[in-house]
């Protein structure tokens, strides 16, 4: 797995304090991101006072327990810190688990906060283990004011020591925050519990991994509530690795309902997507197809990826975004000239740089750009780079609806079926498509569009 190396530098640590007025302040620092005004060493996105403080904070920290844990082959991790956007309405905490299996979000809605809008833009915050501790204190709803990014002394002033922390950032993580937008683009809601039916059945799931939540679960909406089922009926929704929705714990007790999102069922294990409905906020997990398979491996953006039309249209789409809580594909193609299918392509291009996400209660995308060079994600994509590679050799050898690819000593057949790309090869044979297309695949789709593919990856 490829590493590098993320600094984070904040002017002090996140504290709860006690304020002059007798009150709490929470204070989040930030760490170097980017905002309509451009990048900053520390931008300031909100001030004010949050109106369900002890909600929030165990929102803040399921998304902290998601972004320390590994569901697969657990073993000790370094923690990235949760990403934080402001949107102009909400506040948007977002964190992704070392195994690249659950990708989590905390959205903090205008209901939620008190003191205005909030800043543009998206950073790292930091969340450190005094801070978690402090937060977990919290329990009643006393006026809590909330900060996220430096003092306005500190702004002016930022000679004093930084707080650093250094964390490997793997691409799969990269590449993972990607795909977990492009999957959850394609979900639909399939279920919608109230709050004492939500709290029934997410307490009825084991939190720790054994024989027993090994391999696919479904579930089915029966009445108010979900009944489990051993096999993908109609309507069925994938529950897979059911411990891994242990976070939500944290914010059972203050639920409201429970929204399950997912694809239509096709026997096969899927992703799925769990929303809590809280008072002024909303906290969602989406899992990966199986606790053995991260998101990284899905292959849903590879399609977006392959073509330069692609990459010419996300420029332009890049202009027009400013950071929206919800992107309108429509909207978006009437100012750029555009059609509708090519803004959604452009879009899920972005997502591969971390500049949009997918907000499912919303059925929208929003901007927000990750503090880390995302685009190395498509640069180390394996697939991506193999078909490059092979596109740019002549490797590829169209015949009609009909081609040849030359990959080391074999020959791979890939046949068009209106539109849809089979393979000869065992990618294709283990999934079928269900993994996105395989690097001959991709390699023939690159010439059909006249992609300019030499010199291998880019």
């Amino acid at each position: 797995m490829t590493r590098s190396v993320q600094a984070l530098a904040y002017s002090r640590a996140s504290a709860l304090e006690t304020s002059g007025a007798g009150g709490q302040l929470l204070g989040l620092e930030t760490a170097g991101g980017l905002t309509p005004r451009g990048a900053e060493a520390h931008p300031r996105f909100f001030t004010g006072f949050l109106t369900s403080p002890s909600i929030a904070a165990r929102g803040l920290l399921a998304v902290a327990d998601v972004a320390s844990a590994r569901y697969y082959r657990q073993t000790p991790a370094s923690s990235l810190d949760p990403v934080v956007t402001g949107n102009g309405d909400r506040l948007r905490f977002e964190s992704f688990s070392g195994c690249c299996g659950v990708y989590a979000r905390l959205d903090v809605l205008r209901e939620g906060l008190d003191g205005g809008g909030t800043d543009h833009g998206t950073t790292n915050v930091d969340i450190n283990h005094p801070l978690r501790e402090a937060l977990s204190r919290i329990t009643a709803d006393d006026p809590l004011h909330l900060r996220v990014g430096p003092e306005e002394m500190a702004v002016t002033t930022m000679d004093g020591p930084l707080v650093e922390k250094k964390v490997p950032l793997p691409d799969r993580w990269l590449r993972g925050f990607a795909e977990a937008q492009v999957v959850s683009a394609g979900f639909d809601l399939r279920a919608e519990l109230p709050a004492d039916e939500a709290v029934r059945f997410l307490r009825s799931l084991p939190r720790t991994s054994g024989n027993a939540s090994r391999g696919a679960r479904w579930v089915v909406p029966a009445g108010r509530t979900l009944r489990p089922t051993t096999r993908p009926v109609a309507g069925a929704v994938c529950l897979p690795g059911p411990e891994r929705l242990a976070a939500l714990q944290r914010v059972l007790r203050h639920a409201t309902a429970l929204r399950v999102y997912g694809p239509v069922a096709d026997g096969t294990a899927s992703a799925s997507a769990w929303e809590v409905v809280l008072p002024g906020m909303r906290l969602t997990l989406t899992l990966s197809p199986e606790a053995s398979r991260g998101f990284s491996g899905e292959g849903g953006v590879l399609e977006a990826l392959a073509t330069d039309d692609a990459a010419s249209d996300a420029e332009l789409v890049s202009v027009l975004l400013a950071w929206e809580p919800r992107i309108e594909p429509a909207d978006l193609a009437e100012q750029a000239g555009l059609t509708v299918e090519r803004v959604r392509a452009a879009l899920t291009r972005l997502g591969t740089a971390g500049r949009v996400g997918y907000d499912l209660a919303d059925a929208a995308y929003f901007h927000r750009e990750l503090p880390y060079d995302a685009r190395r994600a498509e640069r180390h994509n394996p697939r991506l780079v193999a078909a490059r590679e092979l596109a740019g050799a002549g490797a590829v050898v169209i015949d009609g609806a009909t081609a040849l690819v030359s990959s080391g000593e074999r020959r791979y057949q890939v046949r068009d079926g209106q539109g849809n790309l089979s393979c000869t090869c065992q990618w294709w044979a283990d999934y079928r498509g269900r993994r996105g297309p395989c690097k001959h695949a991709l390699a023939v789709r690159m010439v059909r569009r006249g992609a300019a593919v030499t010199g291998g990856a880019r």
